[in-house]
């Protein structure tokens, strides 16, 4: 079927064994160079992503505790056929970012650095895209039981289980862009499409520094030593209902160049 495709970890040596016990242990998803996207039939249905009930969801980690919040996600569509994802794709608003664990002047400082050139850049970069390329039953590609029973997920030594999705349905894979660089995710999601609605969730961690947000990232020994850095994992939630009938909101289909994309 085609149809979906979103930070791995990466610690020194001599911090593996504390970070790794500190850090999100959720399910990764997997990352690739940039897969082509094949036009949708035109016997497909196409539903148009309802934005005020449809949220991306993000949790970022230190050695000292976490932050999170949401996105805004601009417009999308998905296509369906014979009762199947088979693409679309949605448009993440970057200027849209909140945080939801601070108030006041803390909240407003953070948002502002995540805006900035240390994070996301949004003068530059103000939105990211991701496009479907494949969605695939997830019985044909269930990890194996050694892999399920890393499923959970620890922060600061603490089980949480909100980050990991319950009962998934499918694998997705697609083309996330951001920060002009363009790569290929797949990851466990739960789909549900009915005659006249989809919802889709999903739950996974992403390296940001393969999109070259690499700000107080781990790799860096002195910051690991004081516990300064900043986890390169970062988890990544959303909640998407498309309707049908709508106008889609999406631009229309494109094959993705993967020559000129980065990797």
């Amino acid at each position: 079927m085609k149809g979906l495709k979103f930070f791995s970890l990466a610690v020194v040596a001599s911090f593996t064994m504390v970070s790794c016990s500190q850090s999100p242990q959720g399910d990764e998803a997997q990352v690739s160079e940039a897969q082509e996207v094949e036009k949708i039939s035109q016997s497909a249905s196409s539903y148009a992503l309802n934005t005020s009930q449809s949220e991306l969801q993000w949790y970022g980690f230190k050695p000292t505790g976490q932050h999170y919040g949401t996105i805004g996600i601009k417009d999308g569509s998905v296509a369906v056929e014979n009762n199947e994802v088979v693409g679309g794709s949605f448009t993440v608003d970057l200027n849209d970012i909140d945080v939801q664990d601070l108030e006041g002047e803390d909240r407003d400082k953070l948002t502002g650095h995540l805006k900035s050139e240390d994070f996301f850049f949004v003068e530059q970069y103000p939105e990211a895209k991701f496009e479907i390329t494949q969605v695939n039953p997830y019985s044909d590609a269930t990890a194996s039981s050694e892999e399920n029973e890393n499923m959970t997920v620890k922060v600061n030594n603490e089980e949480v289980s909100e980050y990991v999705l319950d009962n998934p349905t499918h694998m997705v894979s697609g083309n996330l862009s951001m920060r002009d660089t363009t790569l290929s995710i797949t990851f466990p999601a739960r789909i549900d499409v009915s005659e006249n609605a989809i919802k889709a969730e999903a739950k996974f961690n992403i390296d940001r520094t393969n999109w070259n947000i690499s700000y107080n990232d781990e790799g860096d020994p002195v910051r690991v030593a004081k516990d300064k850095f900043i986890y390169n994992t970062v988890n990544v939630g959303f909640n998407i209902i498309a309707e049908k009938g709508g106008q889609p909101q999406a631009a229309e289909t494109e094959e993705v160049d993967t020559e000129n994309s980065d990797s």
